[in-house]
């Protein structure tokens, strides 16, 4: 799998070695001497990639470098390389989402296994981001009463009790109903709930659904 694999490691031997061996095993790769370095220029992830991330740098350290990024909601998977392993350290970086926690000397072997598994889980994960952009997409494309009609039918409500909240007619609610299908791009109610669950809208047991001056409860479920 091609990807761009981003080093960050204050020894530039070291950089320089493994940039070589990355490069001639196909891989796009770029060099940062310091945490800084790379927040400095934040990798694009609009392809895959992954980082390559020293322990033990000037400034910030590779554990903060990964607390930072995950702040600035960077997807990019991390691979640690250190030439001091420890549990604590180890636990730490695998706990807060590392991919792999490697020692120097690193094999090609064992850094290349590395690098494909982390480049994988990155186009996972950009996979499932774009499906999710296109979910949020459709949701935008909803009127304020359609918007309303989706909140309630999600959440099991027959066309008769949305009519009954919303004050209208069980047969425009189908009407309604019918262009949050369409517009939404399914064929079916488990469809929808499906993406409304992917869309992170039924997360709470609780929603407080906004309907013309109402503040209507609805538990999941019911």
């Amino acid at each position: 799998m091609s990807g761009f694999v981003h080093i960050v490691d204050d020894d530039a031997s070291f950089r320089t070695a493994i940039e070589r061996r990355l490069k001639k095993a196909g891989y796009l790769v770029a060099t940062y001497p310091t945490a800084q370095d790379l927040l400095d220029r934040l990798p694009n992830e609009s392809e895959s990639g992954c980082i390559l991330l020293d322990v033990r740098i000037p400034g910030l350290s590779g554990p903060e470098l990964q607390d930072r990024l995950s702040e600035l909601g960077s997807t990019l998977p991390i691979v640690f390389l250190t030439g001091y392993a420890d549990v604590q350290t180890t636990v730490r970086t695998i706990k807060a989402g590392a991919e792999d926690f490697l020692t120097k000397p690193v094999s090609s072997e064992d850094l290349f296994a590395a690098v494909e598994r982390a480049l994988a889980h990155h186009q996972a994960a950009r996979g499932q981001r774009d499906k999710l952009d296109t979910v949020r997409a459709h949701i935008a494309t909803l009127t304020p009463r359609e918007r309303e009609v989706f909140e309630l039918v999600i959440r099991g409500k027959t066309n008769k009790q949305v009519g009954k909240v919303l004050g209208a007619t069980e047969r425009t609610i189908k009407a309604h109903r019918h262009r949050v299908m369409e517009k939404m791009q399914v064929q079916s109610l488990a469809e929808l709930v499906s993406l409304a669950e992917r869309a992170g809208i039924l997360a709470d047991s609780r929603v407080e659904i906004p309907l013309t001056g109402i503040a209507f409860h609805c538990p999941t479920g019911q």
